[in-house]
Formats: structure tokens, sequence, C-alpha cells
């Protein structure tokens, strides 16, 4: 619809013109060069190989759909209900946040801690009042334990109204606390990762000490240094050197026939190498991933397996620490709940992804719209496209009634189909003609016999 120039000129906006020098000076809170809202490694973890196997299981722990449901009487997920806790999951935790990077933001902090809390920073009323009892939750953050108490713990978050971290009490009945799952394998201070993080920051002093430009050279004067003469004599020389190596364009120095040089730079043999490689191989066992997994090479069977004994812990600690604090009794004797969905479809190649549409639909467990959006195409219009029935058979009584067939109302009382009515015509006009043939044979040989 075309709008008139008058409305284009009263409502015309740029971002240019409204930002000038009027609103730079304006105080709107401290200022960063980086974001300070984003999860920092601890203690050496983002100087090691951790950190690309921590990103990899955050990733594919926020690509699995967390969701405030209803169930039905038999536990079943019935539909999606629009809350404020929905909404943080699934679109917008925070204003800096949203559902999918707030979940990765979780299970990459608890990784590194250990043990990690998400604290409901906007909500309708006070989650410490115990006469409510209830709140509804607009938005939350991610939060570092500082301090444990009985019924307390100090938490420390980042205010996103002041732009700092700030240390806060709340009661733990009123914040998740998540602990990581695989913490015997990542965060206890002899466990696997722990070792490998320390094999790893010695590998590091070797190869600092190896590339710092040392020469380490053992020079043999031609005299005996015993007196202090002669140790002031050696260390002219040393200095002398020295000064020919730094101030030689190629680093060559000269020195007296009867000096003798030894150099020390050789490659030292140690089981560095070796320990760190078993120490790897260790922990992906443990953890469930494969190298293969990292480089995205894995296939169908490993991947289920790597979800199976690695993510689906991680979430299933996620999901099951909010359902017991953020809904109440009453809340799940209404068959609240929180779950988490996973698209079994990701997976499947193209080749593949044919025929098992085709045993879906076929065996009523999905309709045609639901398996066109799985491919990513729109849904039909079509009213059969939404129907849970398998379309090669014959036809239900709803599409007779509604006149798409020409069955009449006698067949359809007698549960008679299109297709047997078919079948039943062509049959019927099979044997009239072969009665006809029949017939004309009897009356040729009549008039014959009638002649003779």
């Amino acid at each position: 619809m075309d709008v008139a120039i008058g409305s284009r000129f009263r409502h015309a906006w740029n971002a240019f013109r409204s930002n000038g020098q009027q609103n730079y000076y304006r105080d709107i809170g401290t200022g960063y060069s980086y974001r300070p809202d984003r999860p920092r490694l601890t203690r050496g973890n983002e100087r090691s190989i951790v950190t690309s196997v921590y990103n990899r299981i955050a990733l594919d722990a926020a690509a699995i759909n967390i969701q405030h449901v209803r169930l039905d009487d038999n536990e079943r997920f019935l539909e999606v209900i629009k809350s404020g806790l929905n909404n943080c999951l699934s679109l917008e935790a925070n204003i800096d946040q949203t559902g999918r990077s707030f979940i990765q933001d979780v299970v990459m902090s608890m990784l590194d801690e250990g043990c990690v809390a998400i604290v409901p920073t906007d909500t309708d009323d006070d989650p410490e009042d115990g006469v409510a009892g209830s709140f509804d939750i607009d938005k939350m953050r991610t939060g570092k334990i500082l301090e444990w108490y009985p019924k307390h713990i100090r938490v420390q978050v980042y205010n996103e109204n002041t732009g700092l971290k700030e240390d806060i009490l709340m009661p733990k009945e009123a914040v998740a606390i998540i602990e990581n799952p695989l913490y015997a394998v990542i965060n206890e201070p002899n466990s696997t990762m722990q070792r490998l993080i320390r094999k790893l920051n010695l590998l590091d002093v070797v190869d600092e000490q190896s590339s710092s430009g040392k020469l380490d050279l053992i020079i043999q004067l031609p005299y005996v240094i015993k007196t202090e003469a002669r140790r002031q004599q050696a260390e002219k020389r040393r200095k002398d050197i020295e000064q020919q190596l730094s101030g030689s364009k190629y680093g060559i120095a000269y020195t007296d026939g009867t000096e003798h040089i030894t150099q020390l730079n050789r490659s030292v043999g140690n089981n560095l190498m070796t320990q760190i490689e078993y120490l790897t191989s260790m922990l992906y066992s443990q953890l469930g991933i494969t190298q293969s997994i990292l480089d995205g090479t894995a296939d169908e069977t490993t991947m289920l397996n790597y979800y199976n004994r690695t993510i689906e812990p991680i979430v299933s600690a996620i999901v099951d620490e909010m359902k017991r604090k953020f809904l109440t009794k009453t809340a799940r004797s209404q068959k609240q709940s929180i779950m988490f969905f996973r698209d079994p479809f990701k997976l499947v190649p193209v080749t593949e992804l044919a025929e098992i549409s085709d045993k879906l639909t076929r065996n009523e467990i999905a309709t045609s719209n639901e398996m066109r959006q799985t491919i990513g195409w729109k849904p039909s219009k079509d009213p059969k496209a939404d129907e849970l029935r398998n379309k090669n058979l014959n036809q239900t009584e709803a599409e007779v009634k509604s006149g798409n067939s020409t069955t009449t109302d006698e067949e359809v009382s007698t549960g008679e189909s299109e297709q047997d009515r078919i079948v039943n015509e062509l049959l019927d006009s099979l044997e009239a003609e072969i009665e006809k043939i029949i017939g004309d044979y009897i009356s040729d040989d009549e008039e014959e016999e009638g002649d003779s």
C-alpha cells in the first residue's frame, strides 16, 4: 500500500541524524571494549585444547530445544505453554542473550567451574516471599557460585542495569543449582581432565624455553678460573662474545684458537607428548567423544552414542533442576513440566529422508505437512496434508461424503470404497461380455445343426 508523502516525512527516522553530538556525552553507564557478560574460562582452561572440547559440548547441548510444556494424563507431551519461562528458554533469556546462547553459557560455565547457578533476575514477585510461593520468570542469568550456606548461596551475576558483575545472596529454593554430571572426569583435582591440563601447561613451558632465543653456550677458556682477577677476565670475555653475537648482522662471533665452545640447546628427550596423547585418548573415551565428532566426520552410530553418553546427562541435569526449582507443586499437579526435544532428522542424509518420510506417513506416525516442515518446505494448504492417515489405502468415509468420489450412500453404509466399486464394475462387465460371447457361440452351433 502506498504511503502519503506527508506521513513519510512525519515518521522518518535516521540513526545517524538522531545520534548527534548531543547524545554522545550522555551518561549511559559503564563502557567496555569487550563484552562484559561473556563467560571467561578459569584455571588455565582457555590456554589448552580442552576449550575446544567444552565449546563443542556446549554447542551441541544448546542445539537441543528446551520448552515449558503441558502433559496429558499419561505424562506425554501435549502442548507448549506460552509463559515467561518458555520465552527465556526459547527466545530471549535477557537483554544480551537469546535462549540458545544462554544454554550455551550455562553449559560452558558448568564444565569450567563444576557447578553453576541459573538466577532469575527479573520476576513478577519476590522469590524469597514465602507467602506468594510462586513467581513468573521474565529474565535469567548465569551466575558463578562464590560461597555456600545451609539454605542460601552467594552468586556473582552480571547486572545489566549497571554493567557490572555483582555479588548477591539468593535462597537455594529460588535458584537452579546445576552440578556437572561429568564432575569426576572433568573437575576433580586429580581427574583425567585436570591431569591433561597440567601436562599441557608443562609442555607450554618447555616450548617457551626452547624458543626463547637463548644459545645456551659454554665457553672453555685456556686458563684456570680460581682467583677474582681470572673471574673478572672470564666475565669480560663472556660479555665480549655476547656483544659480538647481538651486534652482528648474522649472529657471528670469533674466539681464540685455544678456546672451546660447547652448545647445550640440544633437544632433550621427554615423554610429555606420549603422556598427553594417552591422557587425551582416555579423556575422549570417558566423555564419549571421538576425534571424528570434533572434526565433523562421525557417522550416525557414533553421534548417537555421543548424544546418549555426553549430551543427554548434561541437558537432563539442567531440565530436572529447573523443573524442581521453577515449577511449584501446584504447577506440576496441573501437568506442567519442562522437557527437551532433539531433532532426529539432523543427521539423516537426503537419500534416506524420502524413505523415512514414506514410512512415517504410511504408518500414520506423522502427517505430510510435518514431514514437509522437517525438509524445510512450506506447509501445503490442502487439508488432507494435515490428516494423520495412510493415503496409499482406501479413501475415508469423510472423503466419500464430501463428493470426491462417485459412490452412493448405499455404498458408504456398506463400507464399499471407490476402488472396490471400480473392480466390481469391471468384473460385472467382463462377466456380461463372456456370457454374450458364449451365447453367440451357442446360437451359431444351433443354426449349423438346423441347416444340416
